[in-house]
């Protein structure tokens, strides 16, 4: 694989003399595997270089995969300016995000809407064929592709290619679900399911360009954006023993003078970890060369799911059980998801009731408070883990509570069965696109909550950020 930057910026272009050497470009990365099949990440403005490119150099016809991460402005603004799309005889294939009834080429020809752009999606002259992903797996050729949700305010995807015994990791939008544990050494394990996946996802990445727009002293006031501190992604990287890690998604107010002392700042943080990797920020036109082997076995899939959705999927309605005793939370919940298609809401206002609607109803999620009357949401969370029916045990918890978010009540409610844990200062944003991603993990039919909560179980996290396992 021949990895090649064309865009590293994050949120805004920012082309100029401050940006220079590592340029303004939004994402944009381009994979030419060893068979010649082109893969290209994300169509931010760093695609129009690279489609001229493409353009010139006389190949025809032309043909290759686009693979969006999501559908914020800054990583499909370059979409209408990528010239092989408009070539007769060239053919390209379009994986992204597939949603409850929201698809792929509806909202990319939103933003070629007569409004916005002079051309309209069914002018395109080349063969066009969408892909609506979750998560899973699904082949390119000889290579193998992993997908996996990451944490942030729209549906939005990981990928990671392995060909020939090398494995490439593309993160560029991600906030961490929990900075637990605090004050470890670099690479402690995190204690968030989500995170501990997270890691497990970019392990042993030959190559992993991650989101790594902000510091930790930044980041208090930066909660929700959907972005990373780079102390953060040093950690994951550490404790997923990654080879070479790349910072991606640079904030467009930081220039190439802030972008070196970042990386200086992130060798500093990692030194004298028992496993450090190489740390490097990317930059438009840098070229990483990833060779692959002839005779290597592909990656197991047993554990993994398709990651393709068929394209006339239907979604029957799925059921959302609302637990808190504050009917005006209930309500701003409710109005905060009912732009979610494809969603009946269920209300319980205290523990009891909560678990006999869970009963009789079998919701696909769960968004649970922690003090209610009657039971409270740890013993709710632990009687539906010990019944005996599986659309009741396996159901997806997600803890929404004003309790202070401290590592400890983390753990314990974890350590309850909750499947995730949220505070009740979310982003709308962010609790829709957390909610539409469990929603959308429960259409198949293997599913690593069970997993994860094993994992977990009879763990605890000691004063140094070691996981270690009782006794």
């Amino acid at each position: 694989m021949k990895v090649r930057f064309w865009g590293v910026r994050g949120s805004l272009a920012k082309p100029g003399p401050t940006t220079i050497r590592y340029g303004g470009n939004t994402p944009c990365v381009q994979v030419l595997m060893n068979d010649g099949t082109q893969n290209i990440f994300d169509c931010g403005t760093g695609i129009h270089g690279l489609g001229q490119e493409m353009m010139a150099s006389g190949v025809s016809p032309i043909k290759g995969n686009l693979i969006i991460t999501h559908t914020h402005w800054d990583h499909i603004q370059g979409f209408p300016f990528f010239v092989p799309l408009f070539v007769p005889g060239n053919e390209w294939d379009i994986y992204g995000p597939g949603a409850m009834g929201n698809q792929l080429n509806t909202t990319l020809s939103g933003q070629m809407s007569y409004s916005y752009f002079p051309i309209h999606l069914e002018a395109l002259g080349a063969t066009v064929r969408f892909s609506n992903l979750g998560e899973g797996y699904f082949d390119l050729g000889h290579a193998r592709m992993f997908v996996r949700y990451t944490n942030h305010p729209s549906l939005t995807l990981a990928y990671r290619l392995e060909s020939g015994g090398q494995s490439f990791v593309y993160i560029p939008d991600h906030e961490p679900h929990s900075l637990h544990p605090m004050n470890a050494p670099p690479g402690a394990m995190p204690i968030h399911y989500e995170d501990r996946s997270h890691v497990k996802f970019l392990e042993g990445a030959d190559l992993l360009i991650h989101d790594a727009m902000y510091t930790l002293d930044e980041y208090p006031a930066k909660i929700g954006w959907g972005h990373c501190p780079f102390e953060k992604v040093v950690d994951y990287a550490i404790a997923g023993r990654v080879k070479r890690l790349a910072f991606f998604h640079h904030d467009p107010m930081r220039d190439d003078r802030a972008l070196d002392k970042l990386v200086k700042q992130a060798i500093k943080y990692a030194k004298g970890a028992v496993y450090v990797p190489e740390i490097f920020a990317a930059s438009d036109n840098m070229v990483i060369d990833l060779p692959e082997k002839t005779k290597v076995r592909r990656r197991s899939s047993s554990k993994e799911n398709p990651a393709k959705i068929a394209p006339n999927k239907k979604y029957r309605k799925k059921k959302v059980l609302i637990v808190d005793d504050d009917r005006q939370m209930i309500r701003m919940l409710e109005m905060t998801l009912e732009a979610e298609e494809g969603i009946t809401f269920l209300h319980a206002f205290d523990g009891n009731d909560a678990v006999k609607i869970a009963r009789k109803e079998h919701p696909d999620l769960v968004l649970l408070d922690l003090e209610l009357p009657g039971l409270n949401g740890l013993d709710v969370c632990r009687t539906l883990r010990d019944h005996k029916d599986p659309r009741i045990n396996d159901v997806a918890i997600i803890i929404v509570t004003g309790k202070r978010f401290e590592e400890k009540d983390v753990l314990e409610c974890f350590g309850a069965g909750a499947t995730d844990y949220m505070t009740k200062e979310f982003a709308a944003t962010g609790l829709r696109s957390r909610v539409r991603g469990w929603l959308m993990r429960t259409a198949y039919p293997v599913d690593r909550r069970r997993e994860s909560r094993r994992e977990t179980r009879g763990r605890r996290v000691d004063d140094r950020g070691r996981r270690t396992t009782d006794q």
